[in-house]
């Protein structure tokens, strides 16, 4: 199934590095404007947050920040263009969950499930320790992590609180609850 140019895209963005645009919350912001002057619409974007590095001790702690565009089109030409605005910003694709300058995810588009429930199962499903060495050569819609990701659900409960997974059946509002306090308390606004 292909999103309309209006299917709402939620996206998740952080920066642990800053860029050549500045700091991690002025490496965010300039992403933001080039993603709206390469034609995305922003609906509606989160408050910036400080947020501890994923994997602990993997790097200097983030900023973390999420929007709501439209106007992507298809979901690959949507991360074509994520892709292509992280490598404008520096984005260097060394190690798999390492430090980064620009890092934008796309989290979902409405009820979108690629490649398939089975796939989407697949990912999912993933040991831990296989999670960290293997990464998807497709698409995986919705991103399989995010119920498991404080720095994603508490900046999307700003945009998108009612977004109910496709797969899981819970709202992201629902999905945030469930993670322990000791997660979502190190997620703090800027």
């Amino acid at each position: 199934m292909t999103p309309s140019l209006e299917q709402e895209i939620v996206i998740a963005l952080g920066s642990n590095l800053g860029s050549t645009a500045g700091s991690p919350t002025a490496t965010i912001a300039a992403a933001l404007l080039a993603l709206n002057s390469a034609g995305a619409r922003l609906r509606r974007v989160s408050r910036f947050y400080a947020t501890p590095c994923f994997p602990e001790g993997a790097g200097p702690d983030y900023v973390n920040a999420c929007a709501v565009l439209t106007g992507l089109g298809s979901p690959a030409q949507a991360l074509d263009l994520l892709h292509q605005i992280e490598s404008d910003f520096d984005r260097q694709r060394i190690a798999r969950w390492g430090s980064r300058t620009l890092d934008l995810d796309l989290l979902a588009i409405g009820d979108i499930v690629l490649p398939d429930r089975q796939g989407f199962a697949h990912w999912h499903d993933l040991p831990a320790a296989d999670q960290r060495r293997v990464a998807p050569d497709q698409l995986i819609l919705p991103h399989p992590r995010l119920h498991e990701r404080a720095f994603v659900l508490v900046p999307m409960c700003d945009v998108a609180p009612d977004w109910r997974h496709p797969v899981l059946g819970l709202t992201t509002a629902q999905m945030t609850a469930r993670l322990p306090g000791a997660l979502t308390s190190g997620v703090v606004p800027l």
